[in-house]
């Protein structure tokens, strides 16, 4: 098992980046609001027209599985080596309780 983790910058392709996911066999994912340092030390948090990130992460039951993902998440948003499309890590998961 691995846990796939993502921090999509723009937070308007949430949705269809969810969708790829789940093309690639995810059941489940969970998505956090979240910021990063950059915008929390300029200070840009909560300031009118700012945004923030959505971090997605789900754990998945190989290596394919989280490759997969990838290459749909990327045939949403673009390369993710491009700036300002996010990144994406994946880290073994050692043990997992509740999940089915």
């Amino acid at each position: 098992m691995y846990l796939l983790m993502m921090v999509l910058d723009d937070t308007s392709r949430l949705t269809k980046t969810l969708e790829a996911w789940q093309r690639a066999g995810m059941h489940g994912a969970t998505a956090l609001e979240s910021t990063g340092l950059q915008r929390l030390m300029d200070g840009r948090v909560g300031e009118a027209g700012s945004t923030g990130h959505k971090t997605i992460f789900a754990v998945v039951n190989d290596l394919e599985m989280a490759e997969l993902a990838m290459r749909h998440t990327e045939g949403v948003i673009g390369d993710l080596n491009a700036p300002n499309t996010g990144i994406a890590f994946l880290v073994p998961v050692l043990a997992a309780w509740g999940l089915p």
